[in-house]
C-alpha cells in the first residue's frame, strides 16, 4: 500500500458570527474534502496531549505517530535540524523570531505591544542580512545566532537555561508585551538579548528600505520555543515504510530529518497564501510512486489564522481543497493501493489569532474501499463530531492510516 498525509495546518476553527455560526473550515467550498468525508472515515483526533503548548510542534509529532508526551523537548531544536545545525547535548536552541514591534515609547517598556510576530513576512534574503549582523554584535561565545526562511531563525546558548517561560509571539499579535515577557532561569539573559537586538536593527538599512516602501521593520527579536535535542526513533524503523516530507516551513524538514525522511523541496512553496499548492500535490504523486509514504504540509490557513485574515483563511482553505486534495484525488482514485488522511494538526481560530488545542477532523480514504456515499457528510467540526469517531490519543491515528 501506499500511503498520503495532506495537512491544512490550522483549518479547523471555532464558530463565526459573519459567517452564520460556521467554522471557517465548514464555511469554505471544499468538494473534495466533503466527498471524500461522505466515501472515508470521518472522525475527531485530540492531536494536543494534556500539560503541552498546542503549536504545530507538538501536533504534528502526533499525526506523524509519535507520541508527544515521549518525545518532544521543544520546537527550536526540531528546526534547528532543517537548517543543518547539530546540536550538543548541553546545548539550548532557541526559535528566534525577526518581528516588528511598535515604535513609540521605548521598546519593551509599558505599552509596547506584537505589531506583526513576521515582521510582514519578511523575505528570506533580508532576514539572513538582519541576522548576520545579529550575529555579529550580540553573538559570540556561547551564544550563535543562525538564519533560517523569512521571520523564522535560530538561537543557540551553549551550556544555557531550557527552563524559561517564554511566549509565542504569534501568541500576543495586537497585544502589549509586557506580561509576555521571559519568566524564570535564563529570562534576564534572553530579554538582554532581545533589548539590544533592537539597536542592531532600528536603523538597519534592510529596515530603513522596507519601511520607505511601506513595509513593517523587522526593529526587533523575539526568542521562544526552546529546548535540548530530542532523540527519536526513525519512521522506517517505527512503522517499517520509506517515506518524505513536502512542506515550506524549516519545523517539518527538521522533524522529517531527525525521522530518516526525505525533504523535498518544492519551488514556489513559500508558506503562505501564495504558496505552489498544486506543486506539492504533484510533487507527493511523483514522489509515493518510489516511496511508502508521504507527508504534505500547507502552512497557508495557519498564517492567515494568526493574522485574524478571515479573507484569506477561507481562501487558503478552499485552495488545499481545490489544488492539494483535488490534485491528489484525481490521481488516486480507481487505483487499488492508495490510503490518504487529510485533515489539520490543530485550529487556529481567527478570533484567537493563535492555536488551541481542541480536537480536529480527519479523513481516512481508500483508494479501493471507499463507503457508501453519507450524503450527510461534510468535512467540517460539526460534521466530524456526530461521526462519532473520537481518538483520544492522536498519534495512534497513524496506526489506524496504516492497518
Amino acid at each position: 500500500m501506499k500511503y498520503i498525509v495532506l495537512l491544512g495546518d490550522g483549518m479547523a476553527g471555532l464558530p463565526i458570527d459573519s459567517l452564520g455560526g460556521k467554522t471557517t473550515l465548514a464555511y469554505a467550498k471544499t468538494p473534495n474534502m466533503d466527498y471524500m468525508a461522505r466515501t472515508g472515515e470521518l472522525g475527531l483526533a485530540k492531536t494536543v496531549p494534556d500539560g503541552l503548548p498546542p503549536g504545530s510542534d507538538v501536533a504534528n509529532l502526533a499525526v506523524l505517530g509519535y507520541d508527544p508526551k515521549c518525545y518532544y523537548t521543544g520546537r527550536a531544536p526540531l528546526e534547528a535540524a532543517s537548517i543543518g545545525v547539530e546540536l550538543w547535548p548541553e546545548d539550548v536552541a532557541y526559535r528566534c523570531n525577526l518581528v516588528t514591534l511598535n515604535s513609540p515609547g521605548e521598546l519593551y517598556g509599558n505599552g509596547t505591544v506584537m505589531e506583526d510576530f513576521s515582521a510582514g513576512h519578511i523575505t528570506t534574503e533580508e532576514a539572513k542580512r538582519l541576522i548576520k549582523d545579529i550575529d555579529a554584535q550580540l553573538g559570540g561565545g556561547d551564544v550563535k545566532f543562525y538564519p533560517g526562511v523569512s521571520y523564522r531563525h535560530l538561537m543557540v546558548w551553549k551550556g544555557g537555561k531550557d527552563k524559561a517561560a517564554c511566549t509565542p509571539p504569534h501568541d500576543i499579535t495586537g497585544r502589549e508585551v509586557e506580561g509576555h515577557l521571559p519568566k524564570g532561569e535564563g529570562a534576564e539573559f534572553l530579554l538582554e538579548l532581545m533589548k539590544r537586538s533592537t539597536g542592531v536593527l532600528g536603523g538597519h538599512e534592510v529596515n530603513k528600505a522596507r519601511s520607505s516602501s511601506g513595509k513593517r521593520p523587522a526593529n526587533s527579536i523575539w526568542l521562544w520555543g526552546q529546548g535540548k535535542r530530542p532523540v527519536m526513533p526513525s519512521f522506517q524503523k517505527t512503522y517499517g515504510l520509506t517515506g518524505a516530507v513536502i512542506s515550506a516551513v524549516d519545523l517539518l524538514k527538521g522533524i522529517a530529518l531527525i525521522l530518516g525522511l526525505d525533504v523535498i523541496d518544492v519551488p514556489g512553496a513559500t508558506g503562505y497564501i501564495d504558496t505552489n499548492y498544486k506543486g506539492k500535490a504533484e510533487a507527493a504523486l511523483k514522489a509515493i510512486e518510489k516511496l511508502d509514504f508521504v507527508y504534505v504540509h500547507v502552512e497557508a490557513p495557519d498564517e492567515a489564522g494568526h493574522g485574524g485574515n478571515l479573507k484569506h483563511k477561507i481562501k487558503a482553505i478552499e485552495d488545499f481543497d481545490a489544488l492539494v486534495v483535488g490534485t491528489v484525488l484525481k490521481a488516486v482514485k480507481g487505483r487499488d493501493d492508495v490510503r490518504v488522511l487529510v485533515m489539520p494538526d490543530h485550529p487556529t481560530p481567527i478570533a484567537v489569532k493563535s492555536h488551541t488545542s481542541d480536537p480536529v477532523p480527519f479523513i481516512i480514504w481508500d483508494s479501493c474501499a471507499a463507503r457508501e456515499e453519507d450524503n450527510n457528510a461534510a468535512y467540517d467540526e460539526e460534521s466530524a463530531k456526530k461521526a462519532g469517531l473520537f481518538i483520544e490519543e492522536g498519534y495512534t491515528l497513524m496506526g489506524r492510516l496504516l492497518h
